[in-house]
């Protein structure tokens, strides 16, 4: 019987042959074989060691004289022993004689741990029910520096992730892996996704967790247990140094990241206008990664949670209170606020990128937030001149000795237009020229073309402080043009009042201003001093009438017979000057 384990295209058009009667050189003609070849394959020789183990070896072997007596024994004692480790051992112990046997020791030590090693640990795969748990954590964009503006930005990035589905979410953190960072990431999350999980599930993050090896009682903080409580979230964490149990995170981080640095690549340049910019770039490439699970993620959405009515806070809140020197203190940073916030108490809050200032409830400051950056340096000040130029201008001499003269100056080229005007002014001329411009700039917000202005003069050796002024002296207002009105005569506001059986009685022209009004001698001196009107009449007429209706007035009842003393008087002088 032919070999049926024997299966390539030669032997089997043979056999196919021979199955049909030829004989063997025309069976071997047709597959295109020698005789010989054909004769072998019919006997069963043609592959006399296919699938034996080869009994001996074909080279000798380098590490005969020291495997088993030296390398092997070091294993058993420890296997985290590297093939680099063994080999440098033998350069030191027999220099010379093994020059190339890296390979092979390589080799024979993977072979060996195989058999004879501990057993690795075994990775799982686990089930995601749809709705039950969602994955955060924060990573860091290695390998490219990003900058905003010409300036390293440093930054991290949050990630969230859907378990089932796989939908995610990342947004630009400023700062480090801060509570508010989370707070604001997660919750941003839950509003693009439109519902909340079960379970929250993070790695061991201070800003969650105490941390503290199960020395208290409750290892979530505060802020992070109230969060939770409010979303109606299972807090889950892995264990702390395990990263592969929060694999459901961690392996996207690197997909994220990938098509992050890709598009950067293919836009040419890492350096952007704002972080706005930079932001949609990632949303951009967190929206095709989304759109893969589109179908999984709208099966999930019927079970997620809905959302509160509400967010929780996501920001710390502190006081300060302003300094006279219109500053505040706030984490060893100091930053300036308007000056007529001087002496007032402030209240504070504290996001990732900013700081809003209350005062009774009004928001009246924001500042950006800014960060120690430098070992051994623990303080730092951001100001910003559009907040104290407006004293600074009355007296320009205090530029000179600020300690804050840098911080004053907004950008370089600023900078370099004060060490210019020392240069050609005496240090007071110089100081006013600056702070003036300065002024300029905050209150036209023309700071870039006033620095173009004094580069200009600088160099053409022209400029002086009235010229800065005139350049950009502010258009004057324009003057209200004079109005004539038109004086409409009274006779037109008599017709719209409603017909009286009174006829109506054409009013006097009114008399000229200058001449005054004298009183006539039967006049009572509590009426009014001009002619009846058609008005009044109408008035009177409507007084008469409710009196003769009401039978005259009515009699007070007991309550009010305490008052009957009073005189007729206010009646009278009512009726008077009607």
């Amino acid at each position: 019987m032919p070999n049926k384990r024997i299966d390539s295209y030669h032997t089997r058009v043979y056999m196919n042959g021979r199955d049909l009667g030829l004989k063997q050189a025309e069976a071997a003609y047709i597959a295109e074989i020698s005789t010989r070849t054909g004769q072998r394959i019919e006997a069963g020789t043609h592959q006399p060691n296919r699938g034996r183990l080869q009994d001996q070896r074909t080279v000798p072997d380098p590490l005969a004289d020291v495997w088993e007596d030296e390398l092997e024994p070091m294993l058993r004692r420890d296997p985290r022993l590297k093939p680099m480790t063994l080999y440098e051992y033998l350069q030191d112990k027999y220099p010379g004689q093994y020059p190339q046997v890296l390979r092979t020791l390589q080799r024979r030590v993977r072979t060996w741990k195989a058999l004879h090693g501990p057993s690795p640990e075994v990775m799982f795969e686990l089930r995601h029910e749809p709705g039950v748990q969602g994955f955060s954590g924060f990573t860091e964009l290695k390998g490219i520096t990003i900058t905003i503006a010409g300036q390293p930005f440093e930054h991290l990035i949050y990630h969230y992730r859907l378990g089932y589905s796989g939908w995610r979410y990342a947004q630009i953190i400023q700062g480090g892996e801060s509570f508010v960072a989370l707070s604001e990431g997660l919750q941003n999350a839950f509003a693009a996704c439109g519902g909340v999980p079960q379970q929250h599930r993070t790695d061991s993050l201070s800003a969650a967790y105490r941390n503290m090896g199960g020395r208290r009682s409750k290892n979530l903080t505060r802020l992070y247990d109230e969060l939770c409580d409010h979303y109606r979230l299972e807090p889950t964490r892995n264990n702390k140094g395990i990263a592969h149990e929060n694999g459901s995170i961690e392996s996207p981080h690197g997909h994220l990241k990938n098509r992050i640095k890709q598009a950067i690549y293919l836009r040419g340049s890492a350096d952007f206008t704002s972080v706005a910019e930079y932001q949609a770039l990632i949303d951009a490439q967190v929206a095709k990664l989304n759109q893969q699970c589109q179908t999984k993620y709208e099966q999930e959405k019927d079970h997620l949670q809905p959302l509160p009515k509400y967010r929780t806070p996501d920001y710390e809140v502190l006081t300060a209170k302003v300094s006279k020197r219109s500053t505040i203190d706030v984490r060893c940073i100091l930053y300036t606020v308007p000056s007529r916030l001087i002496g007032r108490q402030l209240e504070l809050h504290l996001y990732h990128d900013r700081i809003v200032g209350y005062l009774e409830r009004h928001p009246v400051v924001e500042l950006p937030r800014k960060r120690v950056s430098g070992k051994g340096k623990r303080r730092d000040r951001c100001i910003n001149y559009r907040h104290v130029i407006g004293s600074m201008r009355l007296k320009p001499r205090a530029f000179i000795y600020c300690t804050w003269q840098s911080d004053l100056l907004p950008n370089p080229e600023y900078r370099q237009i004060w060490e210019q005007l020392k240069a050609q002014f005496d240090l007071e001329q110089a100081a006013k020229i600056i702070v003036e411009a300065l002024y300029i700039a905050a209150v036209q917000d023309k700071e870039q073309a006033v620095a173009v202005y004094l580069q200009q003069q600088l160099q053409a050796s022209s400029l002086t402080l009235n010229r800065l002024k005139k350049q950009f002296e502010p258009p004057q207002m324009k003057q209200v043009p004079d109005l004539s009105i038109e004086q409409h005569s009274l006779e037109l506001y008599d017709k719209l009042l409603p017909s009286c059986s009174v006829p109506a009685e054409p009013l006097p022209a009114p008399e000229p201003l200058s001449k005054k009004a004298q009183a006539l001698p039967h006049v009572d001196p509590l009426g009014i001093y001009r002619i009846p009107s058609y008005a009044g009449k109408l008035v009177l007429c409507g007084i008469l009438t409710s009196l003769v209706r009401n039978e005259g007035p009515k009699k007070r009842t007991s309550s009010a017979k305490t008052c009957s003393h009073r005189s007729q008087a206010p009646k009278r002088k009512k009726f008077y000057q009607l």
